[in-house]
């Protein structure tokens, strides 16, 4: 790119010292040669020491228990991102990018990792996958998501969804992607078609809140405009939870 944007690092005014961790994961595929990926570029002075990048060819990866691209997620990511599917799935290498971080007060290790995933799209890089956020991105799609100027919005790290409830008419909304932030998912339960658009409002608020460092502990009571007496949040999970594969914040909208 000739006027890379310059990814910052925000401070999290919320946090307070904690034994949470932060997981990143990433798989970027392409066809990379033999140079100095330009994250300065992007503001990154490289990987963080506790995150490892580790290159494979595409031909032995393929035949990995957890391989991405088949099963029920590569049938997902087919329908869902064909053409960047294509593009991965064609793509003779894949360099996977992944670690654990203590919890910390600012974001610098997301700067510096999405900095060198920008830097791999510019050195042969195709598409970059984020198990995560169950998302397939090719590269001109992942720089509108991510290199954006003054920062991409928290929302655009997170992947927000909208199930349906046994009950008719209602709704379960929850989020993946709060381990990038080492906080717990969102889970809001059994929303009435009428409030949707309020609990997805809320659901932005509180991941934002968590990202920012926020901690919300199990029994915690918390004020909503508009609901009397509020709600009461519920922590469960963990990381074999298969909606989340993490441990989340749950309550249900009152009726």
């Amino acid at each position: 790119m000739s006027d890379p944007i310059t990814i910052p690092a925000w401070q999290r005014p919320h946090w307070q010292p904690s034994d949470e961790e932060v997981l990143l994961q990433f798989y970027v595929f392409g066809h990379f040669g033999a140079v100095r990926v330009p994250s300065s570029e992007y503001g990154s002075p490289g990987l963080p020491v506790e995150i490892e990048s580790t290159n494979h060819y595409h031909s032995a990866l393929r035949q990995w228990e957890g391989y991405p691209l088949k099963g029920a997620m590569g049938r997902m990511f087919k329908d869902d991102a064909p053409e960047a599917y294509k593009l991965a799935l064609d793509a003779p290498e894949v360099l996977i990018v992944r670690g654990k971080l203590k919890d910390s007060a600012d974001t610098e290790y997301l700067r510096d990792t999405l900095g060198v995933l920008a830097g791999l799209l510019d050195i042969g890089g195709v598409a970059i996958l984020d198990p995560q956020t169950l998302s397939l991105l090719d590269a001109d799609a992942w720089r509108r998501q991510y290199l954006i100027r003054d920062g991409a919005p928290i929302r655009n790290h997170l992947l927000i969804l909208r199930d349906g409830e046994a009950e008719p008419g209602h709704s379960w909304i929850h989020t993946r992607g709060m381990r990038k932030f080492g906080r717990p998912d969102i889970s809001i339960r059994h929303v009435p078609d009428r409030a949707i658009d309020r609990a997805g409002i809320l659901c932005e608020r509180l991941v934002e809140l968590e990202a920012l460092g926020a901690h919300f502990t199990d029994g915690q009571a918390l004020d909503i405009e508009g609901i009397p007496g509020g709600v009461v949040l519920h922590l469960g999970g963990g990381l074999e939870a298969p909606q989340f594969n993490n441990t989340y914040v749950e309550f249900h909208w009152p009726e």
